[in-house]
């Protein structure tokens, strides 16, 4: 099987607003890939839902995925990232690098359409997969 996908908020939101279903479009990727997930990316997505049917219905499909847990090690990785690039000048949103500090735990490429992981270093990304 390939590298697993962490798939970010954006790329959720920005599906919806072209008028596709993201879960829909996630399907044929999970048959050669893990999807994989964490609790930023459930509560930027799910926040947003419309409607409780939309929530429960992105609740069941999160349930079956690769959960990153944002446990304290996440989250010190996430303080590293942030410190080095402010260092760098490159300062970026915290939700970004928490995202991308779960992805590189599990060695993922993050689906996104958020150019901000473009600079974060040893990160993966790409706004499709075939």
């Amino acid at each position: 099987m390939s590298r697993p996908v962490l798939v970010d908020s954006s790329w959720y939101i920005g599906q919806a607003r072209r008028g596709r279903d993201p879960l829909r479009d996630l399907a044929p990727i999970a048959e050669s890939r893990d999807i994989a997930t964490c609790g930023l990316v459930l509560c930027e997505v799910g926040r947003g839902l419309p409607e409780r049917a939309h929530l429960d219905r992105f609740r069941a499909a999160i349930s079956v995925m690769l959960y990153v847990p944002s446990d304290h090690r996440r989250w010190e990785q996430t303080l590293e990232l942030a410190w080095t690039l402010d260092r760098r000048g490159v300062v970026l949103p915290v939700q970004d690098l928490h995202i991308a500090a779960c992805a590189a735990h599990i060695g993922a490429v993050v689906l996104t359409f958020d150019e901000h992981f473009e600079k974060i270093p040893g990160i993966d990304v790409t706004d499709r997969i075939f």
